[in-house]
């Protein structure tokens, strides 16, 4: 039985209140003062925690609760580990030209170990990982950025103690409280886990055995790193999760669902090759590679670049960078999909599949995002059959 919004609004006040007597990171700094240091106003940060509410699908009465999680991020210890990959997802959160509200956030938190940004090398790292999760035990949240490999961990082996990152993963997990996979690498196995995979690099879940978080993409969008941080801190425990261990508020809707184009598509306005008249009106790019119907992620709502932009409003299709093998199954990333699907799926239109689709689509036609819905409820119960 779903809890009444009085209760919950109760249990989140009683939560938030128990985290203020703990240990504060940034003592001396006052988030708000920060936010002003940064061109940031109170009342777009009040925008911001109203935007947050809405996206876990809260009531605007709980924009206060939402305020007051991020005042106390800094009684939250973060350990950020990296593994194979570019650094990509933390890049996109800490190397912002104009400092956003999420970024400004994240440096407010207590950030334990974060190699890209300590100071601390060698010896005296591997003592301040060890330090923060014995000072932290049974406390911290653990977030991995990267692919790790399996059976072959001399691909990735670091530090003064030469330890793998499985090793690695393996020890911090151990005593963390809240586990999330960063980026698509470290969810699906990413670039890293392409054909033919000579590391054999895999997934945060295939080094590890406690419940994990998903927050791909490449790289994921600040808010959907930030906001699983502050729905921890509200809540206290891991978020609704879909078939890949996605979080349904970040990850619920299809690209395609909210896309600017969508009305092109409906309308059976296409993209014919890049540079045509047709994109240059703004047409629907999926006959030139678009893969928005199969992909799960609220790029379409957050964009890129301090909310400016993303792909698809730039003129390139979405890749699919949220789905798990998308190296594989999304390219080439210039051709739509059609039924090269990494199991045979049996399609709308006589087994056309979207191009089909793409051809003869009118406003009553059954659209493309139906044969998105369709692959990826078979392929996520086609692996929660591998996993039982």
């Amino acid at each position: 039985m779903l809890e009444s919004h009085d209760t919950l609004f109760h249990n989140i006040s009683n939560r938030l209140e128990s985290l203020m007597p703990l240990s504060a990171h940034n003592a001396d700094k006052n988030i708000h003062e920060e936010m002003e240091k940064n061109g940031i106003e109170r009342r777009d940060f009040i925008k911001w925690a109203g935007a947050m509410t809405a996206t876990f699908a809260l009531p605007a009465s709980f924009t206060p609760l939402t305020a007051k999680a991020v005042e106390v991020a800094n009684r939250l210890p973060v350990i950020w580990l990296h593994m194979a990959e570019c650094t990509g997802c933390s890049e996109s959160l800490l190397r912002s030209e104009d400092p956003s509200i999420d970024s400004v956030i994240f440096d407010y938190i207590n950030l334990e170990y974060h190699e890209t940004i300590m100071v601390a090398s060698g010896h005296q790292a591997d003592l301040s990982l060890e330090q923060a999760i014995e000072k932290h035990k049974g406390n911290y949240v653990l977030m991995v950025e990267g692919g790790i490999p399996k059976g072959t961990e001399y691909f990735l082996t670091m530090g003064a103690q030469a330890r793998t990152g499985a090793q690695e993963c393996i020890h911090a997990a151990k005593h963390a409280k809240a586990i999330f996979a960063i980026g698509t690498c470290s969810s699906f196995g990413g670039v890293q886990a392409a054909y033919p995979n000579p590391s054999n690099a895999q997934s945060l879940d295939k080094i590890i055995s406690q419940p994990i978080v998903n927050v791909p993409g490449c790289p994921p969008s600040e808010k959907n790193i930030v906001g699983n941080i502050i729905y921890f801190i509200m809540f206290g425990t891991l978020p609704r999760l879909d078939a890949y261990n996605r979080p349904t508020w970040a990850y619920g809707h299809r690209v395609h669902d909210l896309c600017e184009r969508r009305g092109h598509f409906d309308a059976g306005e296409f993209v014919q090759h890049f540079g045509d008249e047709n994109a240059k009106n703004g047409f629907c790019l999926y006959k030139v590679g678009c893969k928005g119907p199969y992909t799960f992620n609220n790029c379409s709502k957050l964009r890129f670049n301090s909310h400016t932009s993303w792909p698809i409003q730039a003129g390139h299709g979405c890749i699919g960078c949220s789905e798990p093998n998308f190296w594989d199954t999304m390219s080439p990333f210039e051709e739509p999909i059609s039924n090269r699907l990494i199991v045979p799926v049996t399609t709308a239109f006589g087994g056309a599949g979207a191009d089909k689709v793409a051809d003869t689509v009118g406003v009553v036609a059954l659209s493309a995002s139906a044969i998105g819905i369709a692959a990826h409820a078979l392929i996520s119960g086609l692996n929660k059959d591998k996993d039982a």
